[in-house]
């Protein structure tokens, strides 16, 4: 029987475990995206422990960046760099991938509810010929990712970020070919993935799916299911499974230890790669038991590991 610290294969990638180290923007890169010593040092307290390190968000273009501090990916001089924090990550035996993304109108620190669609802007801002730059700048950063030295990328779809929003009905109001039906609404997700994929070749590609919106009107997990199976038919390797436009630690669920793991179960019956659960978990013994119940494929411990560094050494230790 599976468990925790059983060892897992996906794409080309053998993991000593299943402990995952999810992405969480830690505002630690300098303020034009540059990697820093105290960013390098933050993902090098990990690499001893967990199986796969997905380092937080980097911007594809300027104009997606979504804060102060956020690591950028979206120009060739950041590579340097970039080498360095993946070295770093895989120095004690992890796994390391990046995840990329465009906050779209959420960018430069937007504040707005998304729920509420209470904000100025719309989705009809991005032309089609924007939209096709935008395909290219996450396909040219997954190539700099790849020449970093990272074992693959994580394309983010959650959190009410550009592809979460394109996703939900709630925020997407186009009336074309990326908009109106689920059909066009998935349009450009599948075609980030498709062409990322295309570009990163053996890499790991790893889909952030945000699989609800907690909201009636907006996305729901059957929707979300009809879209992995697209994915996964692009030959994706892994889906990190968390929320849409409720983010990342919805009010309504961040009492309960696991809270989108019921979706992660749920997406993972339809699709033939792992699927990784997460939201507020906590207690090892827990983790490995959704483990070993088949519910999931790897955990993710965030804030946990936030908190405590040496969750991951505790855990082994523990469950050993």
């Amino acid at each position: 029987m599976e468990n925790l610290l059983s060892p897992i294969t996906f794409g080309e990638l053998k993991l000593d475990n299943r402990i995952v180290l999810p992405p969480m923007q830690m505002g630690l890169a300098d303020e034009e995206g540059e990697v820093t010593e105290k960013l390098i040092d933050h993902y090098g307290q990990y690499s001893s422990d967990v199986g796969l390190i997905i380092v937080e968000h980097s911007f594809v273009l300027p104009e997606g960046k979504y804060s102060s501090g956020q690591l950028g990916i979206d120009r060739n001089s950041l590579i340097p760099g970039l080498e360095v924090l993946a070295e770093e990550a895989k120095e004690g035996g992890a796994a390391a991938i990046i995840q990329l993304n465009h906050a779209g109108l959420k960018g430069r620190g937007a504040e707005f509810n998304l729920l509420d669609f209470d904000y100025e802007g719309s989705l009809t801002k991005y032309s089609k010929k924007e939209i096709d730059r935008i395909v290219e700048a996450f396909v040219e950063a997954s190539g700099r990712a790849m020449k970093a030295g990272f074992q693959g990328v994580e394309i983010h779809g959650a959190h009410g970020f550009l592809l979460s929003q394109f996703i939900s009905p709630i925020t997407n109001d186009r009336n074309d070919d990326y908009g109106g039906s689920f059909e066009d609404r998935i349009r450009l997700p599948l075609r980030v993935v498709k062409e990322v994929g295309n570009k990163i070749e053996e890499g790991i590609l790893s889909y952030r799916l945000g699989a609800t919106d907690l909201d009636p009107r907006g996305l729901t997990v059957e929707e979300s299911k009809r879209l992995a199976k697209k994915l996964d038919a692009l030959d994706l390797d892994l889906f990190d499974v968390s929320g849409g436009l409720c983010g990342s630690s919805p009010d309504e669920l961040e009492n309960e230890q696991g809270f989108f793991v019921s979706q992660a179960r749920k997406i993972g019956k339809v699709v033939s790669c792992p699927v990784v659960g997460v939201g507020g978990v906590t207690d090892p013994v827990y983790a490995n038991e959704i483990v070993k119940n088949s519910d999931v494929d790897l955990v993710a411990a965030g804030r946990a590991q936030l908190d405590d560094p040496n969750w991951a050494a505790g855990a082994v230790t523990e469950l050993g």
